[in-house]
């Protein structure tokens, strides 16, 4: 039997790119992609009162999905279940990830972690991050002691 692969000459580069871009940002030191079988994409935005995060989570139902917060590090984790994949069964080529996913991003400062949702819709989990109100600085007063 004969096994049809595309050749993709720059296949290793492209893949390179790919673990790059999904590299955690807002300074987080640890990286996602060493521990988990697959890395959801992201889409991070930010508005004037809030961080909106887009992760692409297609097949993963909504509780089989674990958001969490700690120590000012939002952790998306859950796992995509695999169809029974076999030759026997029909299949020629396998390109879909599944298995466990985690990715994990170091919010900043002006985060408040009290307040953070997220929904789920079309494969595409939603995550609000509501901004701290700016702490204004107080003013002091000097008196005079006599």
């Amino acid at each position: 039997m004969t096994t049809i692969t595309r050749f993709e000459p720059w296949g290793w580069l492209n893949q390179f790119q790919k673990e790059l871009d999904r590299a955690p940002i807002w300074g987080s030191s640890e990286g996602s992609m060493a521990t988990a079988a697959w890395a959801p994409a992201v889409d991070i935005k930010e508005e004037s009162d809030k961080y909106v995060i887009h992760a692409d989570l297609p097949g993963v139902k909504p509780e089989e999905t674990d958001v969490s917060m700690e120590d000012g590090v939002l952790t998306i984790k859950g796992e995509k279940k695999s169809e029974e994949i076999s030759e026997d069964k029909g299949y020629k080529r396998v390109e879909r990830t599944y298995g466990s996913f985690h990715r994990r991003f170091s919010l900043p400062d002006t985060a408040n972690a009290d307040a953070i949702t997220a929904k789920s819709k079309d494969g595409v989990l939603e995550i609000v991050i509501p901004k701290r109100e700016a702490v204004q600085p107080k003013k002091i007063s000097v008196t005079t002691v006599e």
